[in-house]
């Protein structure tokens, strides 16, 4: 690939959006605007900012992501998660350019106690879910170039997670209760836009970009290797809290789903299989573990 390719980044401030600005910049000149720069659900906006920017790689990593908000919030939800990227999806087929969209492991029911495959049969059991499923839906429908990664549970050392929230919680309370019944992989951040680097590098090496990200094109699961719960991964978290002696916390409890109900309902189990995306590109992301470890150190 002969000149720097344009990239476009939407949702740059958000956890993964951050990391994929810093993780890309050897591609070239990025533009990563903020929400005060562009309302992301005005379509008319977007439109004009890709026209505008004409890049060669557009990353949508914007999306709405407060998944018990959705169940009363669906149309926000919707404008974001599903309008938008099919909105990017017929600009990037138009103008020939590499659309990279992120979605999630909620679009399953957790019915499975074996890691999910892309040929798996969606079933979101919330708005948020369904939302990102016709997301994934429309980008496919539009077809050219395209990769969706979903990904699960993802974390960083900056923005609203869980990770951090357990940090918080443990310097103003006592005791902290979380639910040991549901399995999926705490994904970073960092290795999140550390992998799809990776992919983008090696579509870079062909010598026909274009041609390469339309062979390419698909659905990928991108996640941590192996899994967990939210209580053992509490517990991780604490364990290597660097300021532990800040803690108040003397006690963390394992709890059910059904004592901890929430608007939403989550998958019990939403373990991804990334078998395809080690096949067709050789990236495999660490263990959840080793992901939390060089976050913790950031921190």
């Amino acid at each position: 690939m002969s000149d720097p390719p344009a990239v476009l980044v939407l949702g740059g401030t958000g956890q993964i959006g951050h990391e994929i600005v810093r993780e890309l910049a050897w591609l070239g000149t990025i533009a990563a605007p903020s929400r005060h720069e562009v309302d992301l659900e005005k379509p008319a906006a977007v439109r004009d900012l890709v026209r505008r920017t004409k890049p060669t790689v557009v990353v949508n990593a914007a999306a709405y992501t407060a998944v018990d908000a959705a169940e009363s919030n669906e149309a926000a939800c919707l404008r974001l998660n599903a309008d938008l990227p099919e909105l990017l999806a017929g600009e990037c087929r138009r103008m020939g350019a590499l659309l990279v969209h992120f979605s999630t492991d909620y679009v399953f029911d957790g019915a499975k106690r074996t890691p999910y495959a892309e040929t798996d049969e969606p079933h979101p059991l919330g708005v948020y879910g369904a939302s990102k499923l016709a997301g994934e839906q429309a980008i496919t429908a539009h077809g050219g170039a395209y990769l969706i990664f979903r990904t699960s549970w993802v974390y960083a050392a900056r923005g609203r997670n869980f990770a951090l929230t357990i940090l918080r919680l443990a310097r103003e309370r006592e005791e902290l209760r979380v639910v040991n019944d549901q399995v999926g992989a705490p994904t970073s951040a960092p290795a999140i836009a550390a992998g799809v680097s990776r992919v983008l590098r090696t579509l870079c090496d062909a010598s026909d970009f274009r041609a390469a990200g339309e062979a390419a094109a698909g659905l990928y699961h991108m996640s941590a290797s192996g899994s967990t719960t939210w209580f053992e991964f509490a517990k991780t978290i604490l364990a290597d809290d660097p300021r532990r002696g800040d803690q108040i916390c003397r006690s963390i409890r394992p709890i059910t789903t059904a004592e901890y109900p929430t608007p939403a309902a989550r998958p019990a189990y939403s373990v991804l299989d990334n078998t395809k995306l080690a096949a067709q590109f050789g990236v495999r992301l660490e263990s959840w573990s080793a992901q939390w470890r060089a976050v913790a150190g950031q921190l």
